[in-house]
């Protein structure tokens, strides 16, 4: 397929738009938009930001779900010359205060609730100053909140007044709209730090790398892309939903994943593809009302895992054409992607080639040294890479990246005889559970702002289910302190996929002699815990 020539996601929606204008773009909550539609909303968008004041280079932000607002959105922030900076909808009180402040964005659109959390409640009370139309001294930066819903408690804008622009929405002149060098996306993910990453990601790249993952799939007009994972992820936006729209065809929203919902949609869509990962798959396959036949539409998609997890996703969903993946935020949501047309048992034992544009070499665990190719390394990889860390994160761009532009990955790996690349198992002290990067040192500072904790540690232990569970170390304040009381404290103040699966209460962690964390005893005690009990749930 040609590749778009659109350097911005604004430009790729209005040239999806002139080739089929009623094309089924993006389907959410059962309801069709075309792409004629879609631009017509973006545009809309695009016209309230900038009457609001929005300038290039400003940032938006959104606290949404998969839900066709979210692509207004973004798409309506490139139409404005500004930056979509999507936030977590498992975020916390705490964990919005950390974003809004460090996002610097000059505009929010949010859900009023979804699932467990009040966002507009807790909006509220962390900008009360907005509610009365001035401006907050906590969040310089912030002017504005539009909220998706009604909500009488929350005297915020409503969404369907903000997306009746003032004016009509013409294109911007030269030098104010976005540039294919400016950031389309700022991504927060959890890193080696205390707090999430600010990951930004360019519109030329998130189009360019964009398509070529979706050749990798052979996605065409025709296809229709089942995405639940969250758009707020690279996986969801700089990779499902440019793969998808750079090809012409078909994004269909779940809101929130759940299986029995995913099937329904698949069926009902005649969904082609599909964004998975080893516990999504294996909900779909064990829920009470799956049937081979209610899936015999999926073809291809994307997935991640053992080689015994990516033959499951094949088998059990039909999706013959399934491809193996490796990558990161930082390398636009993948680097390596295994082509659909591999023979099945190849796919499975390998992520893939590089993808066009895209460089990987491997360096000495202990020396740093470049090693030849086909040895066991860590990763780095250059090409279709952030520019770098933006806020509170940008003090980690000298560690992260070499002065050659190579990104650190901090994962172990090699490149086969046909030059595909084998994931071999993470150097990093970060955490993998259920698909999604946990940081230890994010948990390790939750715990100790409990005042009955005098220390804390937190390592990852491998789990046949989760890939990995978390398990937290904890030297005691206060005798009277309990693994219930530590896991509340948690579940208070931070997303579900944070609060550790186990804690441990323990008497002194173990350190070495010049005073550094002995983690990989630690993980080893971690490992024979879980191996001899249930963890957490």
């Amino acid at each position: 397929m040609r590749t778009p020539y659109s350097r911005t996601l604004f430009d790729l929606l209005c040239e999806q738009s002139d080739k089929s204008p009623q094309a089924t773009a993006v389907v959410s909550r059962g309801k069709r938009t075309s792409y004629a539609e879609l631009l017509a909303r973006a545009r809309a968008i695009g016209a309230s930001l900038r009457a609001r004041g929005v300038r290039h280079g400003d940032r938006v932000g959104g606290l949404l779900c998969n839900r066709v607002e979210w692509l207004e959105l973004a798409f309506g922030a490139a139409a404005a010359g500004a930056t979509f900076v999507p936030l977590s909808t498992w975020s916390t009180r705490s964990e919005l205060e950390f974003l809004l402040a460090d996002s610097h964005i000059k505009l929010l659109v949010s859900q009023a609730r979804f699932a467990e959390r009040d966002f507009a409640a807790d909006l509220a009370a962390l900008a009360p100053e907005l509610a009365r139309g001035d401006r907050s001294p906590r969040f310089a930066d912030l002017s504005d909140i539009v909220l998706l819903e009604a909500d009488a408690a929350a005297p915020f804008q409503r969404y369907v007044q903000f997306a009746q622009p003032q004016t009509d929405g013409e294109d911007l002149p030269p030098g104010a709209a976005a540039g294919a060098g400016d950031a389309a996306l700022i991504l927060y993910t959890s890193g080696s730090s205390a707090h999430p990453k600010a990951v930004r990601l360019n519109h030329f790249g998130v189009i360019e790398n964009g398509f070529n993952i979706g050749e990798r799939m052979a996605l065409g007009p025709d296809d229709r892309v089942l995405l639940a994972a969250p758009l707020f992820w690279s996986y969801g936006s700089a990779n499902a939903m440019a793969a998808t729209l750079t090809h012409g065809a078909t994004l269909v929203l779940q809101e929130r994943f759940e299986a029995g919902g995913a099937i329904e949609l698949i069926e009902a869509f005649g969904c082609t593809a599909i964004y998975t990962l080893p516990g999504m798959t294996k909900a779909i396959a064990t829920h009470s009302q799956f049937k081979p036949e209610r899936v015999k539409t999926l073809r291809t998609g994307l997935t991640i895992g053992t080689p015994q997890e990516f033959l499951y996703a094949v088998n059990a969903l039909g999706a013959a054409d399934l491809c193996n993946i490796y990558g990161a935020t930082e390398t636009y949501g993948n680097c390596c992607v295994t082509s659909s047309r591999w023979p099945r048992e190849q796919r499975a034992i390998c992520q893939g080639e590089p993808l066009p544009g895209n460089e990987l070499r491997f360096v000495d665990v202990e020396t740093g040294a470049l090693l030849p190719s086909g040895e066991i390394g860590l990763v780095e990889v250059r090409g279709y890479v952030t520019s770098g860390y933006c806020g509170a994160s940008s003090d980690q761009n000298p560690s992260a990246f070499t002065p050659d532009g190579f990104y650190r990955t901090g994962d172990v790996g090699r490149l086969d005889e046909t030059g595909a690349f084998v994931f071999v198992g993470r150097n990093t002290e970060m955490i993998k559970r259920a698909g999604i990067n946990v940081s230890p040192a994010e948990v390790e500072n939750i715990l100790l702002s409990q005042a009955g904790v005098a220390q804390a540690a937190v390592v990852g232990a491998a789990d046949p289910e989760r890939g990995e569970l978390v398990i937290a170390f904890v030297v005691p304040a206060s005798a009277t302190v309990s693994e219930a009381e530590l896991i509340a404290h948690c579940r208070a103040i931070a997303s579900k996929y944070k609060v550790p699966d186990r804690i441990v209460l323990v008497e002194s962690l173990p350190f070495t002699v010049t005073g550094k964390l002995q983690r990989r005893q630690l993980k080893q005690t971690a490992t024979d815990l879980v191996s001899g009990g249930p963890a957490h749930g």
